[in-house]
């Protein structure tokens, strides 16, 4: 049989100190491994929203990054030709909290095509601000004459019924994008 340690403060102490050094080396090596596969993924992820909210482009949206604010502007083109604005945005307003959207501005400042990529709303509420037919309503609109506000606030949004809250949010962030579009744009032109 083999001898038991003896029950002692101090060799209490030494097994914790192993078992806590035995778990961070474990957690560490189990981190770097997936590091690399779960930033490709993300990125992935991006560049997969970014080509759903603009149209067809050939150049790589990491060389006309932009960011201002915590707001990542992707400038895009196609054939040197210039496509327009991948817009990752975000609000704190969301009856949830946090929501993040990537929209797509044409470069006329009108609006292609915006998704919601993060939100923790209500399901089949606030929720259905991922859906087309609330989506949708955006496209084809230049916020410099579409008021990005619901029809309740004085705006030209038709909010999700019983979701007013998500739907000011969802707009909140819209606005921020193109505010942040349009401050940029408008630097660029002055150089």
């Amino acid at each position: 049989m083999a001898n038991k340690l003896e029950s002692t403060l101090p060799n209490m102490i030494l097994s914790l100190v192993t078992i806590g050094v035995v778990m961070a080396a474990s957690l560490g090596f189990v981190y770097i491994k997936t590091k690399g596969p779960i930033d490709e993924a993300a990125a992935k992820k991006e560049l997969d929203a970014i080509q759903q909210v603009l149209p067809e482009f050939n150049s790589d949206p990491a060389n006309g990054l932009i960011e201002k604010d915590g707001v990542i502007i992707y400038q895009v083109s196609k054939d040197n030709q210039p496509v327009g604005f991948a817009i990752k945005s975000y609000t704190e307003k969301g009856f949830s909290g946090h929501i993040e959207i990537m929209a797509g501005f044409l470069p006329d400042g009108k609006i292609y095509k915006v998704t919601v990529l993060e939100h923790k709303e209500t399901p089949g509420l606030g929720a259905k601000m991922t859906e087309p037919k609330f989506c949708d309503q955006f496209s084809g609109k230049n916020p410099e004459n579409f008021v990005l506000k619901v029809k309740k606030d004085g705006g030209n949004v038709d909010a999700i019924t019983a979701s007013t809250i998500s739907s000011r949010a969802f707009c909140d962030a819209l606005q921020r994008a193109f505010d942040t579009m349009k401050e940029v744009t408008d630097s660029i032109a002055d150089n």
